[in-house]
């Protein structure tokens, strides 16, 4: 990694990366993908007295030169176009937009570059020494392709966000990705990149958009051996995903060492989430911020920025999932050992749902599964074929 010069003083263990502006991407009142859920986080911290106006740095909108790091010119000049309303309905097909998932809204454009720019503030926070940490709950659009939109994603932060570190800063990336649908736009983005390690740990795709994420997709050509995939089987519970996680996260790193971690924090493998099938509780979302605060320390001097994602219980789920990555980043776990009131009292009657009245789930939040050995034994499985190549030139190595 090349070296950081000027001198700085290290001001702060982690930034919040936030304005109204990430607010703007919106598809439709309907859609569910809805950036409401970054308020009732940001309230839930402020409840808390866990987050101030001092933490909150507000991103900057991503340059056309910045986006064209990940992004065809074509594409970018589309997304323009639409977001004035001069695309045809063809061209936008053939872009991905237009589309269920993925409607054109007025200034999808400067929306979605904000989004991007929020993740490169993060990334110049933490790479120039400012910041060990930065959070931004905005990013994580992990399905955009170069020249095409995909599952809600137009244009992917985390991409570009790779290309500038490795073009700013010469870093090697470990990309650790938790959301439970498979981190394809990045993976595809460095599928033939050794100075990038990508790990999606998600539900398989035999049942779950995009269907791919299988453990045989490794890499191509120079970049073979540094894609990694555990695909999950639906209905997988807290110990077996947190089994998963652990053990691949830590192998792999040892495995990459790399300069920095960039974790994409999707909270949408929760049993409540509506779009997935998997039964994990908040007992995994405590987990996989701490193992990554750990990890960044022992191996990266503490360069850690995190994204949101996924996560479609805006009320229930994200907000408490999402509140964790920050009392974990800047050391205030204690935090947890009450729920504030008063944040329930402010949204229990704008919420669908019940509220939640404590950071844990109930115990009895779903009944029994009667295939949780046989799921987890399968997840055990692929985990272990997921994980074979390290093993092996470990293996080599010792002989």
């Amino acid at each position: 990694m090349a070296e950081l010069t000027g001198d700085f003083i290290m001001s702060k263990d982690a930034v919040f990366i936030f304005s109204d502006e990430l607010l703007r991407y919106r598809f439709s009142d309907q859609h569910p993908f809805n950036q409401f859920r970054i308020t009732l986080t940001m309230d839930l911290l402020h409840k808390l007295d866990a987050l101030s106006d001092e933490d909150i740095v507000p991103p900057r909108m991503a340059t056309d030169e910045e986006l064209l790091l990940n992004h065809d010119i074509h594409y970018v000049n589309a997304i323009k176009s639409a977001s004035v309303g001069t695309l045809s309905a063809d061209k936008a097909e053939s872009y991905g937009i237009g589309t269920e998932d993925t409607p054109i809204f007025k200034g999808m454009h400067d929306a979605s570059a904000y989004l991007v720019g929020g993740t490169l503030t993060a990334v110049d926070y933490v790479m120039s020494g400012k910041a060990k940490h930065a959070l931004h709950l905005g990013g994580g659009l992990h399905h955009g392709f170069k020249g095409r939109a995909s599952g809600f994603c137009v244009y992917n932060d985390s991409s570009v966000a790779i290309k500038y570190l490795q073009e700013k800063y010469n870093a090697r990336v470990l990309y650790v990705d938790t959301d439970a649908h498979h981190g394809d736009g990045v993976q595809w983005s460095f599928y033939d990149d050794p100075n990038v390690c990508t790990l999606s740990i998600h539900e398989t795709g035999r049942y779950l958009f995009p269907g791919t994420g299988n453990i045989n997709e490794r890499g191509n050509g120079k970049g073979y051996g540094y894609a990694f995939n555990i695909p999950l089987d639906a209905f997988t519970e807290d110990e077996s995903f947190l089994n998963a996680y652990e053990t691949a996260f830590r192998e792999i790193i040892e495995y990459f060492k790399p300069d920095v971690i960039l974790t994409q924090n999707g909270a949408d493998a929760h049993y409540y989430d509506p779009l997935t099938h998997l039964s994990s509780t908040m007992k995994i979302y405590k987990h996989i911020p701490a193992l990554a605060h750990q990890l960044a320390h022992e191996y990266c001097e503490g360069r850690w920025i995190a994204v949101g994602g996924g996560g479609y219980d805006i009320w229930r789920v994200v907000p408490r999932a999402w509140s964790l990555i920050w009392l974990e980043m800047t050391n205030q776990t204690s935090l947890t050992q009450n729920f504030p009131e008063r944040w329930v009292a402010e949204w229990e009657t704008k919420s669908p749902f019940s509220l939640p009245v404590s950071w844990d789930d109930p115990s009895t939040m779903y009944p029994a599964i009667p295939r949780k050995q046989e799921i987890s034994e399968k997840n055990f499985n692929t985990l272990e074929k997921a994980l074979f190549m390290i093993r092996q030139q470990q293996n080599n190595v010792k002989k």
